[in-house]
């Protein structure tokens, strides 16, 4: 999806969606490794908070 982007986002806003991204998935399998229930809960609000901030970034580039 990166790649059709417009040359003024291609660095900027490319590489935040793309760190995101890979964030999720990554937090969800860490919090999998926690062996407690409030370490399990804090990482998959990461995830979350990550999959906000694709949704934002997202609906800013078809705006604009």
């Amino acid at each position: 999806m990166t790649n059709s982007f417009p040359d003024s986002e291609k660095y900027g806003l490319t590489n935040q969606l793309r760190r995101a991204s890979v964030s999720v998935p990554s937090n969800i399998s860490e919090s999998c490794s926690r062996k407690s229930n409030k370490d399990f809960g804090r990482f998959l609000e990461i995830a979350i908070g990550s999959l906000y901030e694709i949704e934002t970034q997202s609906l800013n580039l078809h705006l604009n």
